[in-house]
C-alpha cells in the first residue's frame, strides 16, 4: 500500500489519540467522554437483562428502552469527535434509529397483555 492509497482524515476533526504520547503518559480509558456514556448505556442494557431474567420481564425492557432513548439524546448532544462509539452514522440517523427502538420497547413492554397461569 503506497502512500497514495492513504485515506486521509478530514481536516475538519482534529485527530486525537487514546494511546500514550510519552513513556510518562497512561491511557485513556475510556478515551471520549460518549465512551464513558456508551459503557453506561450498556450496564444499563446488562442491569435490564438481569430483570428480565428475574421474571420482571416488563421493568426491565422498559429500563432497556430508556437506556435506548437516553442513549439517543447523548449522540445529539456530542459532537461527532466526543461521540466515540455512540457514533456509527450521521448524528440525526443514529438517534432517530435509537429512538425507534427505545420507543418501540417501552410501548410494547406497557400493551403486551398478562397471560392467564404465567
Amino acid at each position: 500500500m503506497g502512500d497514495s492509497d492513504r485515506i486521509e482524515p478530514p481536516e475538519s476533526v482534529e485527530p486525537v489519540s487514546a494511546e500514550p504520547v510519552g513513556p510518562d503518559d497512561a491511557r485513556r480509558y475510556p478515551s471520549t467522554i460518549g465512551g464513558a456514556f456508551y459503557l453506561l448505556v450498556l450496564a444499563t442494557v446488562g442491569a435490564a437483562m438481569v430483570l428480565v431474567a428475574l421474571d420482571e420481564w416488563r421493568t426491565g425492557i422498559r429500563l432497556m428502552g430508556g437506556a435506548l432513548v437516553f442513549a439517543a439524546l447523548v449522540r445529539l448532544a456530542l459532537r461527532a469527535r466526543d461521540a466515540g462509539m455512540l457514533a456509527v452514522r450521521h448524528k440525526v440517523l443514529d438517534a432517530l434509529i435509537l429512538v425507534a427502538l427505545g420507543g418501540a420497547l417501552i410501548f410494547l413492554a406497557g400493551s403486551i397483555p398478562d397471560q392467564p397461569g404465567f
